[in-house]
């Protein structure tokens, strides 16, 4: 029998690192939090579902121990710990929390990941070549655990009673974003997205592939590191402008939007003024409700 925390009746997604490229630290950033991408997908009845390992994955996993009685803990034979990560990409800002994921040092844990396919190598080979000396002292077969890392393209795949959508979407290297159809909800993620990599696409274009994934979403949870204004010094960085994330979810139908992937030099403040205009362009252009994600935010999701 796999360990699962308790959630009460429905399905959730809680929020543990919302910054994108690099951590933040200090009084500026107090209220959204400085960790890098890690949304926890939950259910009852079913193993959760991570989106990204960045370095909320630290709290993530610590929550998760907090779950586990002594008990259980003492008994691994009956009590294994499962979990399933849906990797959008390689970069540094999503897979650095993965050495410090104390789950993942339980003897009997069992993590399925899985990532983009790459060309110079397997999703395996990649962290084995990132979690090594002289980077890291730890390797991933030195975590404890079972870690299963699955190659994936452009699919649809069953996770534990949920369905799931990957595709391919614009950014500096391979990246997937993923829909996740669970208890008659759908939740899209999109971390990494940005028009600007592809020169001929116009700005206001939306990949068929991204309206997929996003048609009709509960919650899609997007890409929106940049203001207008930075966007045009940045279009190359693979990111995305607040008004595109709008953009994107109001052609697709969606319900909720989470801006996400917050620029690490957006302050509190900054984001305040960012989610207000957020608002106010959403409402003026018929789009969805719009929230901008913090650390510790909980989303019942269909009524978000």
């Amino acid at each position: 029998m796999a360990i699962l925390l308790f959630v009460s009746g429905g399905v959730h997604l809680t929020f543990y690192g919302v910054r994108g490229s690099t951590p933040c630290d200090g009084g500026r950033f107090e209220r959204y939090g400085g960790n890098t991408s890690c949304v926890a997908l939950e259910s009852s009845g079913h193993e959760p579902i991570v989106f990204d390992l960045g370095t909320g994955l630290l709290e993530y996993g610590d929550r998760v121990t907090e779950g586990f009685s002594a008990d259980l803990l003492a008994n691994h034979l009956t009590s294994p710990y499962r979990a399933t990560v849906l990797l959008t990409h390689l970069h540094w800002d999503h897979i650095i929390g993965l050495p410090f994921f104390t789950p993942a040092f339980r003897p009997d844990a069992l993590i399925e990941v899985h990532g983009p396919r790459q060309e110079d190598g397997s999703l395996a080979e990649m962290f084995a070549g990132v979690m090594k000396p002289p980077y890291f002292p730890i390797t991933p077969s030195q975590l404890g655990g079972t870690l299963n890392f699955r190659d994936t393209d452009s699919d649809e795949f069953a996770v534990n009673g949920a369905k799931v959508w990957s595709r391919w979407v614009r950014h500096t290297d391979p990246t997937l974003g993923y829909r996740v159809e669970q208890e008659g909800r759908t939740v899209t993620y999109i971390s990494d997205h940005g028009p600007g990599c592809v020169e001929s696409d116009p700005d206001d274009f939306v990949p068929d592939d991204v309206l997929e994934l996003c048609d009709n979403a509960d919650v899609l949870i997007h890409d929106a590191q940049h203001t207008a204004h930075e966007y045009e010094a940045k279009r190359h960085f693979g990111h995305s402008t607040i008004e595109y994330a709008v953009h994107v979810a109001r052609e697709a139908g969606v319900k909720t939007l989470a801006l996400f992937h917050h620029c690490p030099s957006h302050s509190d403040a900054a984001i305040d003024e960012i989610l207000d205009h957020a608002r106010e362009f959403s409402a003026r252009t018929d789009g969805p409700h719009v929230i901008a994600a913090h650390e510790g935010m909980r989303l019942d999701v269909g009524s978000a």
